[in-house]
């Protein structure tokens, strides 16, 4: 029987931060730890059904299988589009100076 591993779910929201280890058997997905930590009660808001994640800031899916001492990063949606906020500024900054 193989040992279970051990990861960590992690969600960050202006004021609040959330980090929960969990045991989980081998061959667990990024669902799974989602499923197995209390991420949902503690933000019931959260879509995690249209939620992006990250395995150690790598990019990663529900069906992405986890191994020991990994971290679950839950990201928010964006706020702002990062090209049109740079762009905007940058049309600010060429602006004549009076």
């Amino acid at each position: 029987m193989a040992e279970p591993i051990r990861v960590e779910v992690a969600y960050v929201e202006p004021g609040r931060q959330f980090l929960q280890s969990v045991s989980l058997a081998d061959g667990a997905t990024v669902a799974d730890a989602l499923a197995a930590s209390d991420l949902r009660q503690r933000f019931p808001a959260l879509d995690l059904e249209q939620g992006r994640f990250g395995i150690f800031s790598r990019p990663a899916t529900p069906a992405t299988r986890l191994q020991d001492g990994d971290r679950v990063e839950v990201y928010r949606p964006l706020i702002a589009n990062p090209k049109e906020v740079r762009r905007q500024r940058a049309l600010r900054n060429a602006a004549p100076k009076a």
